[in-house]
């Protein structure tokens, strides 16, 4: 499509509508059944490995199935995939509020996140056909707010709909929600989604993609397992296996390009040593961001018997202070300092959020959630000042051609990562809480988020004070 071709797209902002409802939607089921543990182990008597794979294999899905997700789209057309994957999303939703056993449930997340994979990458590639290159910077700025409140406000919906039980449904109702808004974004899709060329030159690496699938397998399933198995030998092995695989892809990615071939990813991105730190404190930021607040909903429910709903309302602080973070950094902080800076200052911001849900959680004895709503919404704000100019940031470490290799990366370890958090948080958590110890599962929990933030401290030092759009 020709530039001037872009700028007459008359629907470009309702493209832009579509695209991120599509994606909110994905961004909901990450965390809506974050809430429906308690219902999960009643109706359907699932263990607590099974909950961290209810909610960590959709999250591991998705990430191991994004890479694979962009090249199909260059290979057949970003609106056919965004429409495939609209639709299989949807559909999916609907299979797993019939789930009828924890087991199918699990296995039609692993389907869901998979089908998100095919659904989220395309969004980038769409706003990009259909605005001119002056108004990207509004149409990307609206990304940042909503995909931190996407997630955030996903525990929030979830606990309403549980404990409204409509028609009877309880926590199938939470996968419900989705078939109106899929379908009327899958109406609205068919009708005003450009059409785009497929590029048939394009060969797809499914060696490749197998690989970062089995890696991606191999690291998550021990950190869930490990617990309940007494971490036998087989659980270090698999995480050994993990590492080697990773190395295996990248070595065959390079191999892949020198031959002539198509990689699915620019391995060349790896040897630029601020992107490979960035994208490991990008990897530590959301594996902290997504178990904490998981544990949060975990504690309430398991150790102070909140019903969902109200476990729910527990992360309207967080999401208040991810709105504040949020609009601090992306009006003018990271814009005045720099990006990494404003990492940085967000790190801090939550150490003391962290430091004062220690303090406000010394046992289960009168406890009230009052206790933990200041170091909520202190949290909230350090999580919002990095959520804005993180992925920027990073990005900017790389050259300009590099960056859609470098996005889709950033994007794979962010789920990868995301399900790592659940499973590395859940472990601790639930190793108390079987001994009636929720109290100290979610005190040890925040002992992990400690160690993470200041390694993400760490990591992201060596990132550039200020990236390119900053500047």
């Amino acid at each position: 499509m020709t530039p001037s071709a872009v700028a007459a797209y008359k629907y470009r902002w309702l493209v832009l509508v579509v695209v991120l409802v599509a994606e909110i939607m994905d961004l909901f089921d990450a965390t809506i059944v974050n809430v429906a543990g308690p219902t999960l182990a009643q109706k359907l008597g699932a263990s607590n490995s099974d909950l961290q794979w209810v909610i960590g294999g959709y999250a591991l899905a998705l990430g191991s199935g994004l890479i694979l997700g962009g090249r199909l789209g260059d290979r057949f057309g970003r609106r056919n995939m965004f429409l495939f994957g609209l639709a299989g999303f949807t559909l999916a939703s609907l299979l797993c509020a019939m789930a009828p056993a924890i087991g199918a449930l699990i296995v039609l997340r692993f389907v869901q996140g998979f089908l998100g994979a095919m659904l989220l990458p395309q969004g980038f590639g769409l706003i990009r056909e259909t605005f001119p290159p002056q108004d990207f910077g509004k149409a990307f700025a609206a990304y940042g707010p909503a995909f931190g409140l996407g997630g955030i406000i996903g525990p929030v919906i979830g606990g309403f709909i549980i404990q409204a039980n409509i028609a009877g449904l309880g926590w199938r109702a939470t996968f419900l929600v989705n078939l109106p808004i899929g379908l009327v974004a899958l109406v609205l899709a068919y009708l005003y989604l450009p059409k785009s060329e497929a590029d048939k030159s394009i060969k797809i690496d499914l060696v490749g993609a197998l690989l970062v699938i089995l890696a991606s397998g191999l690291l998550v399933y021990p950190l869930i397992k490990g617990q309940d198995a007494g971490w036998p030998l087989w659980t270090y092995l698999m995480l050994a296996a993990s590492v080697a695989v990773f190395f295996i892809f990248a070595w065959m990615e390079r191999v892949t390009a020198r031959r002539g071939g198509t990689p699915l990813i620019d391995a060349s991105i790896f040897k630029k040593s601020a992107y490979t730190m960035g994208l490991a404190g990008l990897g530590l930021y959301f594996a902290g961001f997504t178990g904490i607040y998981l544990i949060l909903s975990l504690f309430l429910q398991f150790g102070e018997k909140f019903s969902s709903a109200d476990a729910g309302l527990g992360n309207i602080p967080i999401a208040l202070g991810s709105a504040i973070g949020g609009t601090i950094s992306g009006a003018f902080l990271a814009e005045k300092i720099g990006g990494r800076f404003t990492l940085q200052i967000g790190a801090a911001v939550q150490l003391v959020g962290v430091a004062m849900m220690w303090l406000a959680v010394p046992s289960l004895s009168n406890f009230s959630i009052w206790q933990l709503v200041p170091a909520l919404v202190v949290s909230g704000i350090g999580t919002g000042l990095i959520a804005a100019p993180i992925f920027d940031t990073v990005l900017s470490t790389v050259e300009p051609q590099q960056s859609g290799s470098a996005s889709g990366v950033l994007s794979a370890v962010q789920s990868v990562m995301s399900s790592v958090g659940v499973a590395v948080f859940g472990t601790v958590f639930f190793h108390f809480a079987t001994l009636g110890q929720a109290d100290a599962g979610f005190r040890n929990a925040l002992i992990v988020q400690l160690v993470l933030i200041g390694l993400f401290v760490a990591v992201t030092s060596v990132l550039p004070k200020r990236s390119e759009s900053f500047s």
